[in-house]
């Protein structure tokens, strides 16, 4: 499943420290605007300690995580909507993510240049999330002149494309992004998807701080949260800096003892990972075995019938039945032959919606 979430934000921020943590990547970073120029594109593993679970139990020959693409663009400059910095590149990169990482500087470090002088996360969010908005106004304008013509022919198809066009300008034009205009039906969603707004994607604002704030946060914390209050957007706290120091220790052992130093459950990268999944609109089906145990990803609200086709697509072509066990009985008993005879499988047909955690077996005839 090919979805990205794009790791944004003004030069300098601790972008690439994040993407290199996250994704073991080799992404140049320094003290320096524009050290990204082409974005680094990484696949990491998504922390699931079910999976871990599982593999205890089944002793299988391998295990498969589930994984996510995180994806570390170049910084962005006022003026981006116009082509400064790197603008146009900024702008076409994140356009090809399915949602966005967005990355404030929330700690003091004078040795550490920022490209307007001095911190102030609030501030660094506006002038991204404004040349966002810059950029979709001129394309809901110049999509709308288009569809309100064929609407005044008696194209219906594009009078509700218009409505939905001047509802997304109305709110651009008011300052708030387009994921603020909640589509009234599926139909209005599909076309908001067809549109690819910029302001459109989930978003993620991962709030960088020094290490002594990685666990409860610091005032310019407590400032984007307000600034964010209203959106439909997720906040992370996390420590570049802390998260490097522990990505360069190969010994769990080594890692837990730093973290429990620090004060923190488990590293901020693992939250990262997680909060991307589920930015993403993610989640994961198990399959579990002596051969295998795997992580499957699927949309939510996926049918078990899309779901087997995740595994083939022959499963999904001819698929008869789906069996499932939840997780919580399968860590119960043990085996598949015992959660059968406690009566805890499922059978469950075409119309099934997955749920997230469930362990399945799917029957077909192709």
């Amino acid at each position: 499943m090919s979805l990205k979430c794009g790791i944004v934000g003004l030069p300098n921020v601790g972008k690439s420290t994040l993407f290199n943590c996250v994704s073991s990547g080799k992404a140049q970073s320094a003290n320096f605007p524009f050290c990204t120029i082409e974005p680094n594109l990484g696949s990491t593993p998504v922390p699931d300690k079910r999976l871990d679970v599982l593999t205890e139990i089944c002793h299988p020959q391998r295990t498969i995580p589930a994984t996510v693409d995180i994806v570390d663009i170049a910084g962005l400059v006022r003026g981006a909507s116009k082509g400064e910095g790197l603008g146009n590149q900024f702008l076409a990169n994140i356009r090809e993510c399915d949602a966005i990482l967005h990355v404030l500087r929330c700690f003091d470090d004078g040795n550490v240049v920022h490209v307007d002088g001095r911190v102030d996360p609030v501030r660094d969010k506006e002038v991204v999330d404004t040349e966002l908005q810059i950029k979709d106004l001129e394309t809901v304008e110049a999509r709308l002149a288009k569809v309100e013509k064929a609407g005044r022919a008696g194209d219906k198809e594009a009078r509700k494309l218009a409505d939905l066009l001047q509802r997304y300008k109305d709110a651009l034009v008011q300052g708030k992004p387009c994921r603020s205009v909640v589509p009234v039906n599926e139909e209005e969603a599909a076309m908001a998807r067809d549109l690819f707004l910029l302001t459109n994607k989930p978003v993620l604002y991962v709030c960088n701080v020094d290490d002594a704030s990685a666990k409860d946060g610091n005032a310019y914390v407590e400032a984007v949260r307000e600034a964010v209050r209203d959106e439909q957007a997720e906040l992370l706290v996390i420590s570049a800096r802390t998260e490097a120091d522990i990505a360069e220790m190969e010994a769990y052992e080594d890692r837990q003892m730093f973290l429990e130093e620090m004060g923190l459950a488990e590293s901020g990268v693992v939250r990262l990972i997680q909060g991307a999944y589920r930015l993403l609109g993610l989640q994961t089906f198990f399959t579990a075995g002596a051969d295998e145990c795997r992580a499957w990803t699927i949309h939510r609200g996926d049918k078990a019938p899309k779901a087997a086709g995740v595994i083939h697509s022959d499963f999904e072509k001819g698929f008869i039945r789906a069996e499932v066990i939840k997780y919580d009985d399968f860590v119960r008993y043990k085996t598949e032959a015992a959660v059968r005879q406690a009566g805890k499988m499922a059978v469950e047909g075409k119309d099934y919606v997955v749920q997230d955690g469930d362990i399945m077996h799917f029957l077909f005839n192709v």
